[in-house]
């Protein structure tokens, strides 16, 4: 099986997935991502412990690209500190902007490196990132907070 036939499917498992795809009990934060270009509208909600994102899901409608990104970031994302989390939206975001290209640096993305090649789809760029600026714009809301 090719690397892109592996990449594809964990995004279509990712997409159909519906264990992130709710709501939370008890959300400490929630965001609100829209993308009015293609219609992907995500809310995200997030409980954090301390300094720590105990859960997070979100609800929402929108492409595959989009679905599947936020699942994948939600997995990840779960047990990180908010700084862990900020470090790796960075490093999201800069494989998208094809500034890290190296699979090394990129391993701590976990299921999220299959959205690697999404920078060869400029249309399919803001579905991918949607997510990952919106848990941004969350921590440093619930930052401002504390």
């Amino acid at each position: 099986m090719r690397l892109d036939d592996i990449y594809t499917e964990l995004i279509m498992e990712h997409n159909s997935n519906k264990e992130n795809k709710r709501q939370l009990e008890h959300a400490d934060t929630c965001k609100r991502g829209h993308n009015p270009s293609c219609g992907d509208d995500i809310t995200l909600e997030v409980s954090f412990d301390g300094d720590k994102i105990k859960d997070a899901a979100y609800t929402g409608s929108g492409c595959a690209i989009s679905q599947a990104s936020t699942s994948m970031m939600i997995d990840l994302m779960k047990g990180k500190s908010k700084q862990e989390a900020l470090e790796l939206i960075e490093t999201f975001l800069k494989m998208i902007k094809r500034e890290i290209t190296d699979d090394d640096e990129l391993e701590e993305l976990d299921d999220a490196i299959a959205l690697k090649n999404i920078s060869n789809m400029p249309a399919r760029v803001k579905c991918a990132v949607l997510a990952w600026h919106t848990l941004k714009d969350a921590i440093d809301e619930s930052n401002k907070e504390q």
